[in-house]
């Protein structure tokens, strides 16, 4: 799969030797060191598949730079962040991040996590549509609705949803989720899980009418109602 790349990285030898490594793997990049850069080059003519975006940027930092890219885009972002750096893991995940890679980093990861997503992103066209409850989910389109009402899901979110709505009454273990959604065990880490299911209920379940759309099976996962 041959993929367009922005790298978002403010360190000159980490976007250079990232850039190196992405390239070998067949994955062109093309970096830049700061968030306005970053948003100048996502309005040009050049396309890109993804954005790999450093949340550690002078200025304008790289959460700024995610919520001003989902304002306008769709485009799958991942973050780069501090090992400890939870918070900011939790952040970019709630502005619509679709995943997080910790430094330091083996480029080879960052090659796998990218082209994970990018078969994600291919997946969800398989399907063009999906009925359930008040809800209608256009795979096409990317969008969902209830009662005539757009409600805006990131990537992550989306999948998340179509995943859990395509197995309806079934309970979904973290780690089956970690595979259907994530395309990936990540070493186990339910925490990403967890966080994904609660910014979804809190999009979905936003009053009386659609609570209780997931349910939490302690100790087992995840289900989604049918009724």
């Amino acid at each position: 799969m041959t993929a367009a790349v922005l790298l978002v990285e403010d360190d000159d030898a980490v976007r250079e030797t990232t850039g190196l490594v992405l390239g070998r793997m067949g994955i062109d990049t093309r970096g830049v060191a700061d968030g306005p850069a970053a948003l100048a080059a996502l309005t040009s003519r050049h396309p890109f598949d993804l954005v790999v975006l450093d949340l550690m940027l002078p200025g304008m930092d790289g959460l700024d730079v995610c919520r001003e890219i989902r304002a306008k885009s769709r485009i799958p972002i991942i973050m780069l962040t501090a090992r400890d750096g939870v918070t900011d893991i939790v952040t970019g995940l709630e502005l619509g991040a679709d995943d997080y890679v910790t430094k330091p980093f083996d480029g080879r990861v960052l090659a796998a996590r990218i082209r994970a997503l990018l078969r994600r992103v291919e997946r969800e066209t398989d399907v063009t549509r999906l009925e359930i409850r008040d809800l209608v989910i256009d795979l096409a389109a990317h969008r969902v609705e209830r009662h005539g009402r757009d409600i805006d899901l990131s990537s992550t979110e989306f999948r998340l949803l179509v995943t859990l709505a395509r197995q309806a009454g079934r309970v979904l273990t973290r780690d089956v989720l970690l595979e259907q959604v994530w395309d990936t065990d990540y070493l186990g880490d339910s925490r990403l899980v967890d966080m994904a299911i609660k910014r979804l209920r809190d999009k979905l379940e936003d009053d009386a009418r659609s609570a209780g759309y997931i349910t939490t099976i302690r100790g087992a996962g995840y289900r989604f109602e049918r009724d």
